[in-house]
């Protein structure tokens, strides 16, 4: 297993992150690091993405990041820049596959089909994103997957505190996207005590023991 996939299983839940003001970022990363959760994805879907990855990775040089929602090799480029460990796609896209291999970069793109988890094996991936995992089919869809395919699945979209458990049972399972503990509203509002109380129930979730 690759030592991002180890890190991975370890934490078990990466929490999804829109961060509107890069201000807020090392804050944050503070509130995840001091409970248990240090890892974020922080997804381009604002533009102070790159500068949040940048202030994170300042603050926290040993927290693992990835950038989401990478759409664009410029993406891919801005996200290598800021000082990502990893990068996430929505969907697969070879385009973006291939720059990132070239980059040197670990890319895990979204599927959620036997047609795109082959297209993505052809490529040398063992790593993929189940997405938008409810809607496509939840456990019962990602069983079937599992069974047929020997990688490894992150399924994230629609993963909450009531059925994260039942995705972490499948053994393919490394680690699971979640968005719950770091609601946007909590992270614009600075709410730190809030989102720490949220992290801490979320870990404690995961690991049980």
């Amino acid at each position: 297993m690759s030592k991002l996939n180890e890190q991975l299983a370890a934490l078990k839940v990466i929490p999804v992150i829109a961060i509107n003001d890069a201000n807020d970022a090392a804050p944050l990363a503070k509130v995840l690091v001091e409970n248990g959760m240090p890892c974020a994805e922080i997804t381009f879907r604002t533009p102070a993405a790159a500068q949040a990855i940048r202030n994170m990775r300042d603050a926290y040089p040993k927290m693992l990041i990835g950038s989401g929602t990478v759409l664009t090799t410029e993406q891919v480029d801005q996200s290598i820049a800021a000082g990502v460990d990893f990068i996430v796609s929505p969907g697969f896209n070879p385009t973006t596959v291939k720059y990132c291999q070239q980059r040197g970069v670990t890319i895990i793109p979204g599927v959620n089909s036997p047609s795109l988890v082959e297209q993505a094996m052809e490529m040398g991936l063992q790593t993929l994103k189940f997405f938008p995992a409810e809607p496509s089919g939840g456990v019962s869809m990602l069983k079937a997957l599992t069974a047929v395919y020997p990688v490894k699945f992150m399924p994230t979209g629609g993963v909450t505190a009531n059925n994260v458990d039942q995705y972490l049972s499948i053994p393919a399972v490394l680690a699971c996207g979640g968005t719950w503990m770091v609601p946007t509203n909590l992270v614009d509002n600075k709410q730190w005590d809030e989102l720490a109380a949220l992290v801490k129930a979320a870990v404690a979730i995961v690991n049980p023991d």
